[in-house]
């Protein structure tokens, strides 16, 4: 209750701020029951936030069309996932240069051109996998319902319009900003790692993909060239370092032994098969994903019947 009290006293005095957005003269004196309102904001209206925020993504970025390598290579990369039926995915590629991927409430994934030239096939399949295991874990609904707050209270309105494209371009736009400030806890970024681990390991992938990946987005913001690029998606996804060691050690726990013979590719504890089945994420608490695929994609391990 106190902390319900707290977030109505901040959007009273956003309210009161000269530079707050008003869609309704009226607004700015029904803020604070518009912030009580978007506490209880429903799974399905999230869903159609996402949706209406990702008409308005899209529509600022330019899509690869089905014939462009990109898209097929993602096609091929995606194709590797047997258990994601569930999630009702649509998936595409953004041409930009920005190191990045991420996925939304309504099952949109979107992976930037930028990730795929600095990783191999593996390593992109783990860092979607990672942004599915956000997904999974209830985080991006978690993002969604928090920054719809913050800029609900902005604007002073409640709970999102039932109808389609109901939320004006400057409202997306806010919300997009305040998503893009917001940083998954350690926890949150631990357990995405943890789905990405198991992600690999039932799909017949490199088990050490998301360690190698993690490694590529080290590497990459030691470069002052690529230092730009990286910066909006380490800021939201801290502690790297730690990350790459606590995927290391899941590998090594669960008797995985890297390849160092010119490839990355995790070699199978003896006795294991490689069945697909329901991601289930564990507890933890760490951080990170992003993807970079060159041109030369490791081999996939193959299932081995012990």
């Amino acid at each position: 209750m106190k902390k319900l009290a707290l977030i109505c006293a901040m959007v009273i005095s956003l309210a009161s701020c000269s530079t707050m957005k008003i869609v309704d003269p009226n607004a700015a004196a029904n803020a604070g029951a518009a912030a009580v309102q978007a506490l209880t904001i429903s799974d399905a209206q999230i869903a159609q936030l996402c949706s209406q925020y990702m008409v308005e993504s899209d529509g600022q970025n330019t899509i690869l069309p089905a014939s462009n390598d990109y898209t097929k290579r993602l096609d091929r990369i995606m194709g590797r996932f047997h258990n994601i039926n569930d999630l009702n995915l649509n998936y595409k590629v953004y041409q930009s240069s920005t190191v990045n991927a991420f996925a939304s409430g309504d099952g949109s994934v979107r992976v930037y051109t930028g990730l795929m030239d600095a990783m191999n096939d593996d390593e992109v399949f783990a860092v979607i996998g990672h942004e599915l295991g956000h997904l999974i874990n209830k985080d991006v609904r978690d993002a969604y319902r928090a920054a719809y707050l913050v800029v609900a209270a902005r604007y002073g309105i409640a709970a999102v319009n039932t109808t389609a494209g109901a939320l004006s371009t400057g409202f997306l736009g806010d919300l997009g900003q305040e998503l893009a400030s917001r940083a998954y806890s350690r926890r949150q970024e631990t357990q995405a790692d943890e789905t990405a681990f198991q992600f690999c390991i039932q799909n017949g992938v490199d088990p050490y993909a998301m360690y190698h990946a993690l490694n590529v987005l080290i590497q990459l913001s030691g470069q002052s060239s690529q230092q730009s690029r990286l910066q909006e998606l380490l800021s939201t996804h801290p502690d790297t370092y730690k990350r790459a060691a606590h995927v290391k050690e899941m590998c090594e726990a669960a008797g995985y032994k890297m390849n160092t013979s010119g490839s990355t590719n995790g070699a199978k504890p003896s006795g294991t098969t490689t069945t697909p089945k329901t991601v289930k994420p564990s507890q933890g608490g760490n951080n990170n994903t992003s993807g970079n695929s060159g041109s030369k994609p490791k081999k996939t391990i193959k299932p081995k019947k012990g």
